[in-house]
């Protein structure tokens, strides 16, 4: 047994195949060196097989990222592995994640096809992965609702043709804790050679469990936990790697003290981040990373709080990187202080982009007599773009009433020309859009849109998050401003620029 816990993210894999969670390749590779400076040890980059784009991301990520083994998802079928094999080849550590079904339904239903076979396609998948990489995984998907005495056999298999972790998916969460956790020991006690293999778990959140599920294996002795930041993915997600990460770490009278190798105080940046690049709003009663996690509004909490920190906290908010207590600059601060309370906060910034952002943080600042550090962050993630830019905002005017009709004039900067358009619309948000679309002829199609205030007061940050259709393509994007419309604006002009980037 190892006294390692294994992070293994797949943000970039199963977390990208949550409706709507399209990232493009420069997403992905921001992500990626987040999840480096985190501490992730295996990072799944992606599905190579599935598109030229996304064996052409994974390449990307494995030549940038030394620090985490590089993964990629294959069927148990040849071309499969091959493309994995492509992509992770630049890797400094890589490796291959084999997966085939063994329930009763899915040989039934998915794959038509009888145990011998599974069988045989298992052992040859494996062995052929062997030949590129001496890394390989095995998942029995569906391995929950498999026949036992089947999947040993498999598990076993596939350990003796090289397999050095075997993954026991939930694959539609549908187990509970003392199922799963029941399966770890049947594993352990059931496969001769087991201890040539690290147990691994990926559980689904179905029916909401999903972290207790990975918890439990990991006390059944499970060594590698497969997750995702705020725990997205399929349907209703994947276990969430905060909470497990935290869990690990508080309760060490639990898990014997377990080692692992998080960074805990990188976890709010990289909640950030993902929630910014898919579009997925945090929810504020989201543990460990949601806006309300370490707040307190009952007069009793904030009593004890501030008489002992223990009393309602049992974990401190920076050590998951929260910082102070957000109040941090004003309109007279330098552009010096600024950088190195963006520097606190793990942002390092090129002179040209902390020129950008100190432009919007004194038009901000003197918009705001308060500046938050969830202000700052917004603004960073607002300014600091991964694609050249097509479109700029220039200026828009609005107006607008409960008896006018609303009028928008919006001017966009494009090529070094300034181009206007006017529009009438159904509200003042509305008019700016279709101005927009006046100027840039596309024909758009609006499939979200949500509103949310990233700090408190009446003059808090707004941030407009909405999902854009255009020209066969669908992106999420994010705009920020005290102004709402100039929020949904900015929001709207980031996602055809991601649009044009595709």
């Amino acid at each position: 047994m190892m006294d390692k816990l294994i992070i293994f993210d797949t943000t970039l894999r199963d977390g990208e195949q949550a409706p709507g969670a399209s990232l493009n390749p420069a997403e992905k590779l921001e992500i990626a060196h987040v999840l480096q400076e985190l501490g992730v040890d295996v990072i799944e980059a992606g599905f190579p097989i599935s598109s030229p784009g996304d064996l052409e991301s994974v390449k990307q990520i494995a030549k940038a990222i030394k620090g985490s083994i590089i993964c990629g998802l294959a069927r148990a079928i040849k071309t499969d592995i091959d493309a994995v094999a492509e992509g992770i080849k630049p890797a400094k550590r890589g490796r291959i994640h084999v997966f085939l079904a063994t329930s009763k339904i899915h040989m039934q239903y998915k794959l038509k096809k009888a145990e011998d076979e599974i069988m045989r396609l298992a052992i040859e998948s494996v062995r052929y992965a062997r030949k590129f990489c001496p890394d390989v995984e095995f998942s029995p998907e569906d391995a929950t609702r498999s026949d036992r005495d089947f999947l040993y056999r498999v598990l076993e298999a596939v350990i003796k043709e090289g397999a050095t972790t075997v993954n026991i998916p939930d694959t539609v969460g549908y187990t509970q804790p003392e199922e799963y956790g029941s399966l770890i020991h049947g594993i352990k006690n059931n496969v001769p050679n087991i201890s040539k293999a690290i147990i691994s778990t990926h559980c689904h959140n179905d029916l909401g469990m999903g972290v207790a599920n990975s918890l439990e294996a990991i006390k059944a002795g499970a060594r590698q936990v497969e997750c995702t930041i705020n725990g997205i993915g399929e349907r209703a997600g994947n276990a969430s790697m905060e909470e497990i990460v935290m869990n690990v770490k508080t309760r060490k009278d639990i898990f014997g003290g377990l080692e692992v190798n998080i960074t805990t105080q990188q976890i709010y940046k990289a909640s950030r981040l993902v929630s910014k690049l898919t579009g997925f709003v945090v929810a504020p009663n989201k543990a460990i990373v949601g806006g309300n996690a370490f707040r307190h509004e009952s007069g009793i909490h904030q009593d004890g709080v501030l008489k002992e920190r223990s009393t309602y906290e049992i974990i401190k908010p920076e050590d998951v990187g929260f910082t102070g207590t957000g109040i941090v600059l004003g309109k007279h601060s330098g552009r010096h202080a600024l950088a190195e309370r963006l520097k606190d906060l793990g942002f390092s910034l090129t002179q040209e982009e902390l020129v950008k952002v100190n432009e919007r943080f004194k038009i901000l600042a003197d918009k705001k007599k308060t500046i938050f550090d969830d202000d700052l962050i917004s603004i960073v993630e607002d300014e600091i773009k991964l694609i050249k830019p097509v479109w700029k905002l220039e200026s828009f005017q609005v107006n607008s009433g409960t008896k006018v009709a609303p009028q928008a004039e919006v001017c966009l900067k494009y090529k070094n020309k300034i181009l206007c358009g006017k529009s009438s619309g159904d509200g003042p948000v509305d008019a700016c859009f279709k101005a927009i679309d006046k100027i840039t002829t596309t024909k758009c199609e609006l499939q979200d849109y949500r509103i949310e205030a990233v700090t408190q007061g009446k003059d808090a940050l707004g941030e407009v998050s909405l999902k854009l259709k255009a020209k066969g393509k669908v992106v999420t994007s994010r705009g920020s401003s005290t102004d709402i419309i100039e929020s949904s604006v900015r929001a709207y002009i980031n996602a055809l620029n991601k649009i044009e980037s595709l």
